[in-house]
């Protein structure tokens, strides 16, 4: 136990050992989240009168973050498959970032989820009234707070075993990240069926909509990896193989590419079909009645996704710089895509042909943007102390006098 409190006092140290750079950054997200702090509180004094929610529209940029997170979650997968199903080698030692990442995002997640529900104090609600098995609702409460645990779980292991220098024992991990494969899937799949399963709300009756999750999350999560890779190459030691970012680079390619096929398909369906239910995706794509506030947002994200994939399937992605552009254009589309443009237009028109538009007000932004640099903060922290560790840098004195 001393061993272990002595681990935690010397990362949480290190977590504020950095240049200048380092420092700013974290001062930057530091000021933010406080800043959604004081927003959130307000919003908790006066209510959810605070944001541009209505009667009409009741789930909108809270909604609309969490849904692209849970894909952002699933990010670890993409690493784990390769290294622990295939045994690609180049990315062993780098699927810990992308279950650190997992960690701070579903961290996100549940944020916003807490901040929609308007009080905290109603998340105690789904506690007790979780109407299990038939509440989807109830299902993924469960995935993401199990694949919360699992990857708490797995990368605490690790790294406390590289502390100690020690080999980790595969029994009390490997079993685990299988698991973790499949729960990743899982929570995707579950987020998806939530709206698919409202019948109400015909925009998202689609059987579609889990594969597209996927796509879109296999995309964009990997790409912020590699993005993540990218800093830790050029401002650490840390040997990153060039081989990992290219596995990465084929990951992204490939899903993107099935990602656009998908909406392909269903923009096909509504507007070919013509069909009563095509109301949403007129608004969407085109405008309804005058009403077009979501019609520059959606043509945004597909031109950043198509871009993205042009330079990935073009010999310009082989430069490090246009990769990274190209998984910034693919992580803004596929966030305007999965959000804003799958979340909102579902409530547009209502089930009694109303059109009301829906815009985030000012405090409802700096919510999430203080929530969004809590999370990267988070990340970051997780970050910084587990390169040393990794490196040796930062190790057990009992393991160091060992290796002597």
């Amino acid at each position: 136990m001393k061993n272990y409190l002595t681990f935690v006092w010397r990362c949480f140290r290190t977590s504020f050992v950095g240049d200048w750079r380092y420092q700013a950054w974290m001062l930057l997200l530091t000021v933010t989240a406080l800043v959604g702090l004081n927003a959130y509180c307000k919003q908790i004094v006066e209510g959810l009168v605070l944001t541009g929610l209505s009667d009409q529209v009741s789930w909108g940029s809270y909604i609309s973050n969490f849904t692209f997170l849970v894909g952002m979650a699933a990010a670890a997968v993409m690493l784990v498959i390769p290294v622990y199903v295939y045994g690609h080698k180049a990315l062993h030692d780098l699927v810990i970032f992308g279950e650190l990442l997992t960690i701070a995002v579903i961290i996100m997640c549940i944020m916003f989820v807490t901040v929609d529900l308007g009080h905290p104090e109603r998340v105690l609600n789904l506690g007790r009234r979780m109407n299990f098995p038939m509440s989807m609702l109830t299902w993924d409460v469960v995935v993401l707070n199990v694949y919360l645990l699992l990857n708490l779980h797995i990368c605490g292991y690790l790294i406390y075993c590289a502390y100690n220098k020690q080999e980790p024992r595969k029994a009390l991990y490997i079993p685990l990240v299988f698991l973790a494969i499949f729960w990743a899937i899982s929570i995707h799949t579950v987020t998806a069926f939530l709206y698919v399963g409202l019948g109400g709300r015909p925009f998202w009756n689609s059987a579609i909509i889990a594969p597209r999750f996927l796509a879109s999350a296999f995309a964009a999560g990997p790409a912020f990896i590699i993005l993540t890779l990218q800093v830790i190459r050029r401002f650490t030691s840390y040997h990153v193989p060039n081989g990992a970012l290219d596995m990465l680079k084929r990951i992204v390619t490939v899903a993107l590419t099935i990602n656009m096929f998908l909406l392909a398909c269903e923009v096909f369906t509504e507007f070919y079909t013509d069909s009563t239910h095509g109301a949403s995706a007129h608004y969407l794509f085109l405008g309804l009645q005058g009403h077009n506030a979501l019609v520059p947002w959606i043509w945004t994200a597909i031109t950043l996704n198509s871009v993205a994939l042009l330079i990935l399937y073009l010999p310009l992605s082989r430069s490090r710089s246009l990769l990274n552009i190209a998984c910034v254009f693919m992580i803004g589309g596929i966030w305007i895509e999965k959000g804003m443009g799958l979340i909102v237009p579902g409530f547009i028109p209502s089930p009694l042909g109303e059109i009301v538009e829906y815009s985030p007000t000012i405090n409802e932004t700096l919510v999430c943007l203080g929530i969004w640099a809590f999370g990267l903060l988070l990340y970051t922290i997780l970050v910084r102390v587990t390169i040393p560790v990794l490196s040796g840098e930062l190790a057990s004195d009992t393991a160091v006098n060992n290796n002597k």
